[in-house]
């Protein structure tokens, strides 16, 4: 039997309803964003990004956000990993220490200057390191300038994880997961907004 498809739980859709029915217009789309969510959280082979740090990573990322349904999913999927205690107290904390309104960041000299803005830049609490390692500490670092300053990333940022240990393709694999999410909270957040629309 095929998984349950993650937006239609986090959005609380039901099949036959009517945004089940909206969401079948697009089934090629629905589809390529279940597949993206099971290669990225229930991957047949996790290589050297391991399923606790997918999960802290995303509930840290969604956490950012704000509350909802899917950091509430992610931070319970972080909970019931292997190290998810230890882990999930030290990634609330870091959440509250990391929220910001944004973006932020500044655009080469030119006519879209006029919207740099000047923010935050977020680092991991010192006596957090301990519990979250070097890999994730780079992490949540990167994953904080991606959320709020996605125009200041440079390739500075990109040896950061890797003098903490991250592999090229691990980069890009944590890249992908970080991008996924900005996806699924919008749509997920977009159909909410529906369904609340059409009570």
């Amino acid at each position: 039997m095929a998984p349950k498809d993650i937006i239609d739980t986090l959005a609380g859709i039901e099949p036959g309803s009517t945004l089940d029915a909206i969401r079948a217009r697009r089934l090629q789309a629905r589809e390529n964003a279940q597949k993206s969510y099971l290669s990225l959280f229930e991957p047949i082979d996790a290589g050297d990004f391991s399923l606790a740090e997918r999960a802290a990573v995303a509930a840290f990322v969604t956490g950012l956000h704000g509350e909802s349904p899917v950091a509430a999913f992610y931070r319970d999927k972080l909970a019931a990993t292997a190290d998810g205690a230890p882990l999930s107290d030290a990634i609330k904390a870091e959440i509250e220490r990391g929220k910001t309104s944004g973006p932020y960041g500044a655009y080469p000299a030119g006519p879209l200057s006029i919207e740099n803005k000047a923010g935050v830049v977020y680092r991991v609490n010192a006596e957090r390191k301990p519990v979250l390692g070097a890999r994730l500490v780079a992490a949540l670092e990167h994953a904080h300038l991606l959320v709020f300053h996605p125009r200041d990333a440079a390739s500075a940022d990109m040896k950061a994880l890797l003098a903490a240990g991250w592999s090229t393709t691990g980069i890009v694999t944590f890249s992908q997961l970080v991008a996924f999410l900005s996806f699924q909270l919008r749509v997920v957040s977009g159909l909410r907004t529906l369904a609340a629309a059409s009570a």
